[in-house]
């Protein structure tokens, strides 16, 4: 009688017709879901350091103020300058920017706003002070100060 050998068979080879499909598809997926930076600096914006620093939970109830410097001084002037989103702004018209800001979120998520203050070094207080002042008159009671890690060697 006669023996059947049995053939060995090799693996099949992997069909990459689908795989431009799926990057692409990622790449548009990406694309889509990537928030880019909304705000461009108008003023010089060099943060504190600070030893212990706490992260914020939910980045979408945070909106931020910039206080620094005028990056255009011959423009602006050199005297510390207030911005909000791509403005300049008076203490005055902080308020304002908080109803905005309030407007954009839902009903339940309104009074947990946060503030995020992001001050330059070399800002006097008197300005910091006076926002602080405007904040509390929209009734924006989560005031956050924004600052980097600072390597403490001991």
């Amino acid at each position: 009688m006669a023996k059947f050998t049995k053939k060995k068979k090799g693996t099949p080879a992997i069909s990459t017709s689908s795989l431009p499909d799926i990057i692409f598809m990622l790449l548009f997926f990406f694309m889509v879901t990537t928030v880019l930076r909304e705000t461009e600096l108008k003023v010089q914006n060099r943060l504190p350091k600070a030893t212990q620093l706490q992260k914020l939970e939910k980045k979408s109830l945070v909106s931020y103020i910039y206080i620094g410097k005028p990056k255009d001084t011959e423009k602006y002037g050199t005297e510390p300058r207030i911005q909000v989103n791509d403005a300049l702004v008076t203490p005055k018209e902080i308020p304002n920017f908080v109803y905005a800001e309030k407007d954009k979120l839902d009903e339940v998520e309104r009074d947990k706003i946060t503030m995020s203050l992001k001050v330059d070094v070399d800002a006097k207080m008197g300005i910091v002070s006076d926002v602080k002042q405007q904040l509390r008159e929209a009734d924006a009671r989560k005031v956050n100060y924004s600052c980097v890690q600072s390597i403490d060697k001991q």
